[in-house]
């Protein structure tokens, strides 16, 4: 087609969308007022309900007992993570806490908690109807129990050890009574499970204390009698002996090899200085010795005097001589006694050496000793440390039994909780809140009202208009096509050739003028398709959009009526929009023209949901003429665009019957997907002439098609008269 559709260029009107709020002010207000007053009624009647809490403290219990296999006679570690406050809550919640609580405070006979006592009408209906089970076949026991968990909302503070209990009632004392008889009967619950546990512990570990005192006597007593068969004499550092004395064995012949190691040194030091004629002054043990020092003074004196003789005297005077010969006696009396020093050591190595082998033999005897006695000594330890935990166990046994008897003589019964705030009778109820109600309510209706007024106002399409740019202008006021009198008949020289041949597809127009300068006539040549082969051409097409012009009148515009059944009932949805001045195609699919229509929807006094309306005769939708005024409506007529786009998404076919329109007439509802019919009954000169205008400005796909020789439909479906 030359002719693009700009339905698709369209934006929210904010002004005229918000304008509808204003329109419709006092319906938003009645209803909102209305819909407070119902909430200010049900909250005035509505029984008050009370609700009052106490709290509990879960604390660390006092002591936990522990059997030998390593079970505890307490159900739990003490209480002080999550978990643990978790299960109390559910132990304050339980069944046996709240039958002593409605025991005690005789709840069955409050009507509060009697349900067959205070039923309604409507639910005595509903148990005779056996919808509802009929209260007084449940046990009151049961019946209470179910009104008290209603009511009751145990819980645990988040990271704490804190565990509110609350209970609602409409009676205020008893919204307070009630919390603080489960707080107590769970404090009692804990102090009697308590009893039992400390009454079973003494009963438990009385004849385990004597069995074990047995134990230990019997323990002790081997340990005693292995020490004394074993011989396991113990030393200092709390050491056995043989290892004691292998100890100071292996050190005493350390010092021992040391020393004949030292005296073989110096021994041969000393034999190696007097083979060589050395000097005995470098070895210690020569130096040391009494006799060599004098010796050596004496040495040192006589060679000062040859000194002072010589000055005075030759050397072969006698008196020197003399002195010379004392001196060499003096060395060999220093050699003779660093011989005998050399032989006192070497006897002393030979001593040691003695003292070596001794003390070797000795220390091999303790090394199997001290042998044998490590191994007595792993028994002994393990008599010892069994006899030690024998013991140990005793006397936490002992203890445990004398704290257990002393709390039951004393009727010392540690719990594990605490109440810490006791709940108080409450002055005001906690429902209903009538101010935050009735507030709530007319703050929600009058919300709801405006979002429902404004999807109204936007659904409706009356608060679009076209976008920046659309290739459509704003009419002001564009009049409805006429209904024309009967149609004079003038032979054109218009000759029909009806295509017969099923393979044959629609014909095209072909147009042929020629001008007469005297008389100004056409002439031209057409072709036409009936009914069956338009439905056809749509329907392979896959076309969105038919613009039907009927030239001739109300009598041509069965053409299509007649092609939308033809393909509703092919299975496609399909709608048609009269937009006729008589309602001539609408009013053979209504039996009447009093429905609204296109004119209530251009006029905004009517949704789509209000002028769509069935076929009687077909699956076919249709929007009739309507019942507004045209003029006004028409004023309207450049959201006629933004409808065709709204009809086309949500059908597979829209049908326009337009009447005797000209091509501009038909502009703003063409688009992608628009085949154009030109209806006609007989081959006159007014149909040329409207053929050629429209071929001329943008349509030469042009299609003729005839209502001519199809059968009429039967009778009228029942119950068809709006769209679904």
């Amino acid at each position: 087609m030359s002719v693009q559709s700009a339905a698709a260029d369209v934006d929210v009107d904010l002004r005229q969308l918000f304008a509808s709020l204003a329109r419709n002010w006092l319906r938003i207000l009645i209803v909102a007022l209305a819909v407070t007053g119902l909430a200010f009624a049900l909250a005035w009647l509505a029984t008050p309900q009370y609700k009052a809490e106490t709290k509990l403290l879960i604390e660390t219990r006092e002591s936990v007992f522990t059997r030998p296999d390593g079970t505890s006679n307490d159900s739990e570690k003490p209480i002080l993570d999550e978990q643990g406050v978790a299960s109390q809550v559910e132990v304050i919640s339980s069944t046996d806490i709240l039958k002593q609580v409605a025991a005690k405070l005789n709840l069955s006979k409050l009507p509060e908690f009697d349900e067959a006592a205070k039923m309604s009408a409507l639910s005595r209906l509903l148990v005779i109807v056996g919808l509802k089970s009929d209260p007084n076949e449940i046990a009151p026991e049961e019946c209470v129990l179910k009104k008290m968990r209603e009511k009751l909302n145990v819980y645990s503070v988040e990271k704490s050890r804190v565990i509110v209990i609350e209970f609602s009632s409409e009676d205020p004392r008893l919204a307070a009574d009630i919390p603080n008889a489960i707080a107590n009967t769970y404090i009692s619950v804990q102090g009697n499970a308590k009893l039992e546990s400390n009454a079973a512990a003494t009963d438990w570990l009385a004849p385990e204390i004597a069995d074990l005192s047995k134990r230990v006597k019997d323990a002790e007593a081997k340990v005693a009698d292995f020490r004394a068969q074993s011989d396991l004499l113990m030393g200092g550092n709390n050491a056995v002996l043989a290892t004691q004395q292998l100890s100071e064995l292996s050190t005493e012949l350390s010092r021992v090899r040391a020393n004949r190691a030292a005296a073989e040194a110096t021994a041969d030091s000393v034999r190696k200085a007097l083979q060589s004629g050395g000097s005995l002054d470098a070895v210690p043990e020569v130096l040391n010795s009494d006799l060599i020092q004098r010796l050596r003074e004496r040495q040192v004196e006589l060679r000062a005097n040859i000194a002072d003789l010589s000055t005075t005297l030759l050397d072969n005077h006698p008196r020197i001589r003399a002195l010379k010969s004392q001196l060499a006696d003096l060395d060999g009396q220093i050699r003779n006694e660093a011989q005998k020093i050399m032989k006192g050591l070497a006897t002393q190595a030979q001593t040691a050496q003695a003292r070596e082998n001794q003390l070797l033999g000795d220390v091999n005897t303790l090394k199997a000793a001290s042998a044998r006695a490590g191994e007595q000594q792993v028994e002994l330890d393990a008599l010892q440390r069994d006899a030690n935990a024998q013991r140990q166990l005793l006397e936490s046994y002992m203890t445990r039994y004398r704290e257990a008897s002393s709390r039951s003589d004393r009727n010392y019964l540690p719990v594990d909780a605490r109440i810490f705030s006791r709940a108080v009778v409450p002055s005001e109820p906690y429902f209903p809140k009538i101010v935050p109600i009735v507030g709530a309510a007319f703050v929600a209706s009058l919300l709801l009202m405006a979002v429902a007024t404004l999807l109204r106002e936007l659904f409706s399409g009356r608060a679009m208009r076209p976008a920046t740019g659309a290739r459509f202008g704003r009419i002001e006021q564009v009049e409805m096509p006429v209904a024309r009198a009967e149609p004079a008949l003038v032979d054109a020289g218009l000759t029909r050739h009806r295509s017969t041949e099923p393979e044959a597809g629609p014909e095209a127009v072909d147009a042929a003028d020629a001008t007469d300068g005297d008389t100004g006539q056409q002439a031209s040549t057409l072709g036409e398709i009936d009914i069956e082969k338009a439905a056809e051409k749509l329907i392979a097409s896959g076309t969105a959009r038919a613009i039907f012009v009927s030239p001739e009148g109300d009598e041509a515009a069965a053409s299509a009526v007649l092609v939308a059944r033809e393909v509703s009932d092919a299975g496609l949805r399909v709608l048609l929009l009269d937009l006729t001045a008589s309602g001539a195609a609408s009013r053979p699919m209504l039996d009447s023209g009093l429905f609204p229509g296109i004119t209530d929807l251009l006029a905004s006094e009517a949704q789509f949901s209000d002028v769509i309306h069935a076929d009687l005769y077909s699956d076919c939708h249709v929007i009739p003429v309507g019942t507004a005024d045209p003029a006004r409506a028409m004023r309207a007529a450049d959201r006629l665009p933004i409808i065709m786009q709204s009809l086309t998404t949500a059908y597979d076919l829209v049908v326009v019957e337009c009447g005797p329109a000209d091509a501009q007439g038909i502009g703003r509802l063409v688009g992608e997907g628009t085949e154009v019919f030109l209806s006609m009954l007989e081959a006159d000169d007014e149909v040329t002439q409207a053929a050629v205008k429209l071929i001329e400005n943008g349509y030469p796909e042009l299609t003729l098609v005839t209502p001519l020789g199809h059968e009429a439909p039967g009778t009228p479906v029942p119950g068809r008269r709006t769209a679904a």
